[in-house]
């Protein structure tokens, strides 16, 4: 059945909705956010009136749940932009726990577009009719994100199943307005509320989400990565969808079909064949995915520095035998070679509780600080860990980096590059499943021989340096060689 064009009416109502909506848009946040913001404020002052602790902390748990709602709502009714924002602040160790509760969830249920909105960007980005391309297309998305959504499908003259990913209707000009919203709440926030240059993580944000709009990038990314891993290990940390290159355009992107469960419902998972989720043959198996998917980001970030950039849940599935996938790559980030031995630098300062090597590392990095606290060494390495290791302090089970008592209170961040939110962003993210999972874990430990192969092979690093460090640590497993 040959491609038909949307009649011109539709097209026109189309053209004038569209040119409506990022008005509509930016008036729905700075409403919603206003009512979320000025409720915690107000609540505040309610909240200093009260001594009683532990009717304090009853407070804010309500408060919580009233404001999750709210965020919950404004995040789901807005969709694009504001999905990612959930999947960045919805995490266990950063986000109030009923925060948590409300926002883990949009990671499935992000609003889909119909089948017929889909059809008619695959078959105009494509030139060939559904029947002419696909034995078989389910018009039931396998899941839907913010910038697209995917289907399961059977190519003509190929049995293995395929997923065909396809991008939303007009979603790059509803996020561009969303981000510059934010930058402008960012830019108040950093002003009053938080020490921190949240201007420049979010300009970088912007950067960085642009890019996604182009699935042929995409899949050149995860060509990359894929070689990259496969050609770096025996057996790759983590399995890389294969892409169907002559299938590829701008909004369209078919690859290899990955058959897994999505890491939220591992506990459920398991539960059902009969094992307990606590028990010791759970806890290797989480053990397992969590070094799988350290090994192959310590790999991208320090050895290659081109790396997978967004690991949150949505995007990673727990195969047969515990063996991760990761997908969706179409935030990726190429390091400067500067910032990626900069960062294996402050990766040995976390790793070994050195508060002189973190300190010099924020200056190679080109992170602005300003202290006023007495203890600032110990401050400014305990603000290393916090932003860029995903251990929690001996006794936390979440940790509030904008709390009082929180290093990122003490010391002010001034000036942070936007190249390195990336690093971090993927770093919270980690600490979020290890969180979500009940292990308490150290990406920085783990990470350590790469960082220190890295240095080495800049010439940064003795070998003499490596073997004196490694008999001090008894956790360090590998035999580090020269390649």
């Amino acid at each position: 059945m040959p491609f038909v064009a949307a009649p011109p009416f539709d097209e026109f109502r189309e053209k004038l909705c569209s040119q409506l909506r990022p008005w509509q848009r930016s008036f729905q946040f700075w409403t919603r956010t206003a009512e979320i913001y000025t409720g915690y404020k107000v609540f505040q002052v309610k909240v200093s009136f009260v001594k009683d602790v532990k009717k304090q902390e009853e407070m804010w748990e309500r408060q919580h749940e009233v404001a999750a709602d709210k965020i919950y709502n404004m995040c789901y009714d807005l969709g694009g932009f504001f999905l990612k924002v959930a999947q960045i602040i919805g995490k266990p160790d950063l986000a109030p726990a009923a925060w948590v509760r409300r926002l883990v969830t949009l990671c499935d249920q992000a609003p889909a577009t119909p089948y017929d909105v889909v059809q008619r960007v695959l078959e105009k980005e494509l030139g060939k009719s559904i029947g002419e391309m696909f034995n078989m297309f389910d018009e039931h998305p396998l899941g839907s994100a913010s910038i697209a959504q995917v289907h399961r499908a059977k190519l003509k003259g190929n049995s293995s199943d395929v997923v065909v990913k396809v991008q939303h209707p007009g979603v790059q000009e509803l996020m561009m307005t969303d981000i510059r919203n934010l930058q402008a709440f960012a830019l108040y926030m950093q002003k009053t509320d938080i020490k921190f240059d949240l201007y420049s993580v979010t300009k970088e944000m912007e950067k960085q989400i642009a890019f996604e709009f182009d699935f042929t990038r995409e899949a050149n990314a995860m060509d990359r990565i894929r070689q990259f891993l496969y050609e770096n290990n025996k057996k790759s940390p983590v399995l890389v969808p294969r892409v169907m290159k002559d299938i590829v355009s701008r909004r369209v992107l078919v690859m290899d079909y990955i058959d897994g469960i999505p890491i939220l419902k591992l506990g459920d998972e398991m539960t059902k064949r009969g094992f307990n989720p606590t028990g010791r043959v759970a806890v290797a198996a989480k053990q397992n995915i969590l070094k799988s998917l350290a090994l192959a980001y310590g790999q991208m970030i320090l050895k290659s520095g081109f790396f997978h950039a967004d690991p949150h849940p949505g995007n990673i599935l727990i195969c047969k035998g515990s063996e991760v996938a990761l997908l969706d790559y179409g935030q990726v980030k190429d390091l400067p070679e500067n910032l990626r031995l900069g960062y294996a630098n402050l990766v040995l300062a976390m790793a070994d509780n050195d508060p002189i090597r973190a300190i010099e590392s924020y200056r190679e990095l080109g992170i602005g600080t300003l202290s006023k606290c007495e203890n600032e060494q110990d401050e400014m390495l305990k603000l290393a860990q916090t932003m860029f290791d995903t251990k929690l302090p001996p006794g936390v089970t979440m940790l509030q980096p904008f709390s009082e008592g929180s290093s990122i209170k003490k010391i002010s961040v001034e000036a942070f590059p936007e190249e390195l939110f990336s690093v971090l962003r993927t770093v919270h993210l980690l600490r979020g499943l290890s969180v979500g999972m009940g292990m308490n874990f150290s990406c920085a430990e783990e990470w350590r021989p790469i960082a220190e192969e890295a240095l080495y092979r800049a010439g940064r690093l003795e070998a003499k340096d490596i073997k004196e460090k490694t008999q001090r640590h008894g956790w360090f497993r590998r035999t580090f060689r020269r390649r």
